[in-house]
């Protein structure tokens, strides 16, 4: 029996997420079918408004509903502290530790280059023009600790020491290999406060 061509489309698009492969995007899909329909609804107007309504700031590059974001915006946070990123789930795990008050930029990746990633895809130029802007007066480096983001992180630190900033790298409380978004609040929380010049 052939499936119906709307749960084709759907177990497509569940298969887009990361992690998941055909097995379980359809075991999802049909779940949504047969049990949630409610729940299938929810998301996938909350799917549409996110898209219609998230941007990017235009400071740090991170999600946000308005044209700056909340943290952006903040007077209280020290301006001269730039916190660099892979991904917004990365800033809201550091945001958790309550140890950090400066602002970030999200790079939204990591140089791959085997990937096709290259400095213009995770924002290096407007990185760097943030970070040249006379206040910044350390970059600190809060890539993963995966060859990828060890790699960016190496790339980024040899272009803010050559223009004379502070440069720093979270200590290896994070475990090599490891996530930001997967690690505990208390590891990346003496991960911050240990972290190091490069």
């Amino acid at each position: 029996m052939k499936q119906p061509s709307a749960l084709s489309a759907l177990v497509e698009a569940l298969r887009a997420l990361p992690g998941v492969g055909p097995k379980s995007a359809q075991r999802m899909a049909y779940h949504l079918m047969q049990h949630d329909r409610g729940g299938a609804e929810k998301l996938g107007r909350s799917l549409l408004f996110a898209t219609e309504h998230l941007q990017h700031c235009e400071k740090c590059n991170t999600f946000t509903e308005a044209q700056i974001c909340e943290t952006c915006l903040d007077e209280e946070r020290d301006p001269s502290l730039l916190c660099v990123v892979e991904t917004p789930a990365d800033q809201i795990m550091l945001e958790q530790t309550m140890t950090y008050r400066g602002l970030y930029f999200v790079l939204m990746g990591r140089l791959s280059p085997l990937d096709g990633v290259g400095p213009k895809e995770i924002h290096f130029d407007r990185l760097v023009r943030r970070a040249s802007d006379g206040v910044v007066k350390e970059v600190v480096l809060a890539t993963n600790f995966t060859n990828e983001g060890e790699a960016t992180a190496h790339y980024l630190g040899q272009t803010f020491k050559a223009r004379g900033l502070a440069v720093t790298r979270l200590a290896r409380g994070v475990p090599v290999g490891g996530e930001l978004e997967y690690v505990d609040a208390g590891t990346i929380a003496r991960a911050m406060l240990d972290r190091r010049s490069m």
